[in-house]
């Protein structure tokens, strides 16, 4: 079907971002999930997040691209959190891209590219008061605003990484819809 290129939040390569995988690989899908760490996960949101301040922004962005490289264009990219960056910017600069699937996290569209490329579908999921995404809803809405293949769904809560079933802030029932959107998604691009 469709080939996805999935990449982790600030935590790694968590068992739950790995889960995450197998779910659209039984649905059909093809899914890499790039290591940006180098096999390196983090017990806590802080210690991810004092990691990448090490590294940088652009060297996870890089990470991400080179880790695409050997893969077909033609695939969807999706990021969790952080893998937003580098999942966003192969979505808008990458030819042949089908699609975004943008969870907890939207970066504003000119930091990549002057404009969302036509034809490429994006879908952005987040919590309505998570407070790391009240950073990033102005760049989703108006990410959703200017382009007619795009769509946000927000979901009642304030927790963050909701989507990975090995962290406290793992909420099922939101899960479960951004999961079967996500699936969705997939099936029709």
């Amino acid at each position: 079907m469709t080939e996805v290129v999935l990449f982790h939040h600030s935590q790694g390569l968590t068992p739950g971002v790995a889960a995450f995988a197998d779910e659209l690989r039984a649905a059909g899908h093809t899914v890499h999930t790039p290591d940006l760490f180098d096999g390196r996960t983090f017990d806590s949101l802080d210690e991810g997040q004092d990691y990448v301040g090490q590294l940088g922004f652009g060297e996870i962005i890089e990470r991400g691209v080179r880790a695409a490289e050997p893969l077909s264009p033609d695939a969807v990219y999706a990021g969790f959190s952080l893998g937003v960056l580098p999942a966003q910017k192969l979505a808008q600069t990458r030819a042949g891209a089908r699609g975004a699937l943008l969870f907890h996290a939207c970066i504003p569209v000119p930091q990549f590219s002057a404009a969302w490329p036509d034809g490429v579908p994006v879908q952005v999921h987040a919590k309505e008061a998570d407070p790391f995404f009240a950073e990033d809803i102005d760049a989703a809405r108006a990410l959703v605003s200017h382009c007619p293949d795009a769509q946000m769904f927000l979901y009642p809560g304030d927790q963050h990484l909701f989507a990975d079933h090995t962290l406290p802030s793992y909420d099922p029932d939101a899960a479960k819809h951004l999961t079967r959107r996500t699936i969705e998604f997939l099936g029709t691009h």
